[in-house]
C-alpha cells in the first residue's frame, strides 16, 4: 500500500515527522509536498494531490495530510471521487473512522494534537481493516452512489 503525504507550512514539521515514522514502519510514502516550509504556500495545493492519488486508488492508498486546523485539507481531500477523509480527533475515532467507514485519508490538525497521539493514530488509521459486514459495506455504497451522482450532474 502506498500512502501519500501533503502539508503546508503549518502542517510540514509534524509531517517530516510522520514521513520518518512510517519509513521506519516500512511503509511506501510519496511526499506530494511541500518540501520545504515556505509561509506562503496553500494547503489546496498539497492536498489536491493527495487526493487525486488517493482518489486514483483508494483501495490500494491511503493519504495523510496536515494542516494548523486539519479542516481544510479535509475539504480538499473530501472533493474527489472515492476519497473518505476524516479529521483525527483521537485513536478511538480515527479507529472506528476505518472500521466503520473505510476512511483512506487522515487530515491531522498539526496545531492541537501532540506527536505520541498522531503516531498511534497512524497505527490504527493504517493497521485496522474495513469492518465489511453488510452494514457497513451499504452504507459506504451509498456515499459511492452519491459521488457517482453528484459527478454526473457536474
Amino acid at each position: 500500500m502506498v500512502i501519500y503525504l501533503g502539508a503546508d507550512h503549518r502542517g510540514f514539521p509534524l509531517k517530516e515527522t510522520i514521513k520518518k515514522f512510517l519509513k521506519e514502519g516500512g511503509y511506501e510514502i510519496i511526499d506530494c509536498g511541500n518540501t520545504t516550509v515556505d509561509p506562503n504556500d496553500d494547503f489546496p495545493d498539497f492536498a489536491s494531490l493527495v487526493g487525486r492519488k488517493v482518489s486514483a486508488a483508494p483501495e490500494a492508498s491511503r493519504g495523510v495530510l496536515v494542516c494548523g486546523s486539519a479542516a481544510g485539507v479535509d475539504i480538499v481531500a473530501n472533493k474527489f471521487p472515492g476519497v473518505r477523509s476524516i479529521v483525527g480527533i483521537s485513536p478511538d475515532q480515527v479507529y472506528e473512522a476505518r472500521r466503520d467507514n473505510d476512511a483512506n485519508v487522515l487530515s491531522i490538525a498539526s496545531d492541537f494534537i501532540n506527536e505520541e497521539d498522531v503516531k498511534r493514530m497512524l497505527q490504527l488509521f493504517l493497521g485496522t481493516p474495513f469492518e465489511r459486514s453488510e452494514k457497513r459495506l451499504r452504507r459506504v455504497a451509498k456515499i459511492t452512489r452519491l459521488e457517482d451522482e453528484l459527478m454526473r450532474k457536474s
